[in-house]
């Protein structure tokens, strides 16, 4: 049968009036199905194919590292997960820890641990001495403490994946090698809210580590994130964007990254895990803060990141439109499944690629939550600020 033929049951001045629109719609979703396909093999596949370089185990020019983590109230993550950091196998490294205005114990959580771990180098800072938004200005006075030039930032509730993950990081600082960006994943958790988040998580990962792996940067993620501190000071740190509550990964890492001076790094030693938002109004709260710097982004990756969530949702409603128009229902049917198929073999390779355990089948469900949700978080953001990061 043919998949262009009008139905007979329809009134004869419908077959005029659909004509153009059925070509209207069909070209909008050829466009639509020509962008998605870009994404996924132009793009998403950099990081679905990617295979890891072995490590050189007999490295000896290994530098010197300050790992830098920026604390508030966070008594309870650091007891769990900073024992883990302090006991890396790396020959040469301290843990510089930055106490904001915590009131919750962390401050003698803190001391205590500083009493026989020579590692440790605790900077505190009172409430009013906070001049920048979020973490930026605990960070910055982390970077500014550190003794070592070599910085690799993480935060409390993060925890390593093993005990190389110092030297799974800074061994890639070879050959004038200043950034090194790396994986940080959430826990898995069960039910709908974790299935959100390990999505959006994944999603963001395929954008940020495929454009690094092309030698295109825009942004790390502050969970596991390495640069020099020559490089921080030498760009004035945070000062262009120190208005901005987030931005001290993405915003910071657009400013200052190349194709020439950063590296990907992502063996699985080299991962970080964190705890995933326990409600969906934390994980609303922290997603308001991290897409608030988007708007700060340049003009170029905008764009990229935009047109992806355009297409998908003129692409489903073209395919939608055109089960009413004079087309056999097994056309749109057939180029929704191709689409489909390929965006889940894509997300599944990506997530094998993160060692992350997805489930690929559930994708078109989160690809339809995102496309309502995220725009409704850009909306809420135009009209009120994000609150401020604690």
């Amino acid at each position: 049968m043919d998949i262009f033929a009008f139905s007979k049951k329809r009134p004869v001045w419908i077959d005029l009036n659909f004509n153009l629109l059925t070509y209207i719609v069909l070209g909008v979703a050829a466009f639509s199905l020509i962008v998605q396909m870009a994404y996924y093999w132009g793009l998403f596949s950099r990081l679905a194919f990617y295979k890891s370089k072995p490590q050189n185990d007999q490295n000896t020019s290994l530098p010197p590292v300050s790992v830098v983590i920026s604390a508030r109230n966070a008594v309870l993550e650091l007891e769990k997960n900073l024992p883990y950091i302090l006991y890396q196998d790396y020959p040469d490294f301290e843990v510089v820890v930055v106490n904001d205005s915590s009131d919750d114990g962390t401050t003698e959580l803190l001391t205590d641990l500083a009493r026989y771990e020579p590692k440790l180098n605790i900077v505190h800072i009172h409430q009013n001495l906070n001049f920048f938004k979020g973490k930026k200005f605990p960070l910055s006075l982390g970077i500014k403490s550190a003794k070592h030039d070599v910085l690799l930032l993480t935060d409390a509730d993060c925890k390593p994946t093993s005990n190389q993950w110092i030297k799974s990081m800074v061994s890639n600082y070879q050959n004038g090698t200043d950034i090194v960006i790396g994986y940080g994943a959430y826990l898995k958790k069960k039910g709908l809210l974790g299935f959100l988040q390990q999505y959006d998580t994944l999603q963001i990962a395929m954008f940020y580590l495929s454009k690094a792996i092309g030698g295109k940067p825009y942004m790390g993620v502050g969970r596991n994130l390495s640069y020099r501190k020559s490089l921080f000071m030498d760009n004035k740190g945070f000062i262009s964007h120190y208005n901005v509550p987030s931005g001290d990964d993405d915003l910071f890492i657009q400013e200052v990254a190349t194709k020439s001076n950063s590296k990907p790094e992502l063996s699985k030693p080299s991962f970080t895990f964190s705890e995933p938002q326990p409600n969906f109004d934390a994980w609303v709260r922290q997603k308001r803060r991290h897409i608030s710097a988007s708007k700060y982004y340049k003009s170029g990756i905008k764009i990229l990141l935009a047109l992806y969530p355009f297409t998908q949702i003129t692409f489903l409603a073209a395919v939608i439109w055109l089960i009413f128009l004079p087309i056999h229902w097994l056309f749109p049917l057939s180029i929704f499944l191709f689409r489909t198929l390929q965006q889940m073999f894509i997300f599944w390779k990506s997530a094998k690629t993160l060692h992350e355990k997805f489930s690929f089948f559930l994708v078109p469900f989160g690809e339809l939550f995102f496309i309502i949700f995220n725009p409704v978080i850009f909306l809420v953001n135009s009209v009120s600020k994000p609150i401020k990061w604690m």
